[in-house]
């Protein structure tokens, strides 16, 4: 009897085990899941509380800080455009004419550029802008010139304030610009030959189909409109002079009256043949080191 209980519970407790072991496993697995999942939530909302963030004090800080120095820096760097609208002006004048000039010499026509007459307007609808036009035709239509429309012609050559207060033909010399610029300027055998009417102070350039042109001043400033040559002692301008032979042109602020006498001493021209905007009165070893410059190879 003993011996078979014995036996008969070594049987049962056999199997058994593994049946509970493999039946409890799956519940054991889904709680830990469970568990799991729950901790991730705590662990998201945790993170959600201590996140940075900026209060209104530090916002209202740091705009003003933006404010002060958008304050400071915008009128200064308009100031800065404004200062480099003339200088920049000169330079896309050049490069207009130097267009002008290859054109003509490419097509083997004769070009001209001016401004706009009283009561005419230019490409951009204002009074402006330089005028370029072509003679097409020399044989049957001579002195007819016709405004070209090529992409080249067209566009923002002076900029923001800057107009163009005179135009002088010939080569600048000391005693012209002692002168200051308070007399009318002298016809030219150009205008005499041409039939159309012209202002004076506005006579247009002749570039000729080999390239060549008159000498040239082209006056620029940012004054109000209407402001006289005689009259922009107060405000800044700077020359364009171009040379006729060779087309190169170069800008120059206006000699003051020392360095006329300086120039007129030592029988030295009033072109330095390079930029020179330098508000610095000029001394004798200045203008020899620029020339030296100049014709250094």
């Amino acid at each position: 009897m003993n011996c078979q209980l014995t036996i008969s519970n070594c049987q049962l407790g056999a199997r058994p085990d593994s049946r509970l072991s493999f039946g409890n496993r799956p519940a054991a697995g889904g709680a830990i899941g469970n568990n799991d999942h729950e901790a991730t939530r705590i662990v998201r909302r945790t993170i959600q509380q201590v996140s940075p963030a900026f209060t209104l004090l530090e916002v209202t800080l740091a705009i003003g800080l933006l404010v002060a120095i958008s304050a400071i820096a915008i009128p200064n760097f308009v100031r800065q455009v404004e200062r480099e609208e003339l200088p920049g002006s000169g330079r896309q004048l050049r490069s207009l004419l130097a267009l002008a000039r290859a054109n003509a010499s490419f097509e083997g026509k004769r070009y001209r550029i001016r401004f706009p007459k009283e009561d005419e307007k230019d490409a951009l609808g204002g009074d402006r802008q330089p005028l370029i036009e072509r003679e097409d035709d020399p044989i049957r239509d001579p002195e007819v010139f016709h405004e070209v429309t090529a992409p080249w012609a067209f566009g923002k050559t002076l900029l923001g304030k800057v107009w163009c207060v005179e135009v002088r033909l010939g080569r600048p010399t000391i005693e012209d610009l002692r002168e200051r610029r308070d007399e009318v300027t002298e016809i030219s055998d150009e205008l005499l030959r041409s039939t159309e009417d012209f202002d004076p102070e506005y006579p247009p350039l002749y570039i000729e189909p080999d390239g060549s042109s008159e000498w040239a001043k082209f006056t620029l400033t940012n004054a109000p409109r209407g402001t006289k040559i005689d009259e922009l002692e107060d405000h800044p301008r700077i020359d364009l002079i171009v040379e006729g032979t060779t087309g190169l042109a170069w800008m120059q602020r206006p000699f003051y009256d020392e360095e006329l006498d300086l120039f007129e001493e030592k029988g030295w021209p009033a072109v330095l043949r390079q930029d020179f905007l330098d508000p610095r009165v000029l001394t004798e070893n200045d203008v020899l080191e620029l020339r030296e410059i100049t014709i250094r190879p």
